[in-house]
């Protein structure tokens, strides 16, 4: 199977709670691991904020997955996704307009624990597994 490990999951992995077991689980069966560009520099970001180890977090996460890299088109659609999703979820990010946009290319499941995705065919929300 594949999965699109959003940053959500990727948090919880790395900051190693119960949530992010599944998300080992996943990295330790061999599945295939992708995870959004844009979802790098959320996760780097929080990292640096709370003054933890950079480069460890940055080598975990392109070390176990796939990067996808984000290109004009899908820049495009995932704007546009993004404003049709805003008028029923107010608060959708842009960035997880991306991710879904791309699982949906990529026939993927989502692994997240964003409540944003509750509703969403593709979610696999990891708080809600244990």
């Amino acid at each position: 199977m594949k999965y699109l490990i959003d940053s959500y999951a990727w948090i919880e992995y790395l900051d190693g709670s119960i949530s992010g077991l599944k998300v080992k689980d996943i990295l330790t069966k061999n599945e295939e691991v992708l995870t959004l560009n844009l979802s790098i520099a959320e996760i780097i970001s929080r990292t640096k904020r709370q003054d933890k180890n950079v480069e460890g977090v940055y080598n975990a996460i392109v070390s176990n997955s796939k990067i996808i890299n984000i290109n004009a088109e899908i820049a495009k659609d995932a704007g546009i996704l993004h404003a049709e999703i805003r008028k029923k979820i107010k608060d959708l990010g842009l960035i997880d307009a991306f991710v879904l946009l791309t699982a949906r290319r990529l026939k993927t499941k989502i692994i997240t624990g964003d409540e944003h995705f509750r509703k969403l065919k593709e979610a696999v929300l990891i708080k809600w597994l244990f």
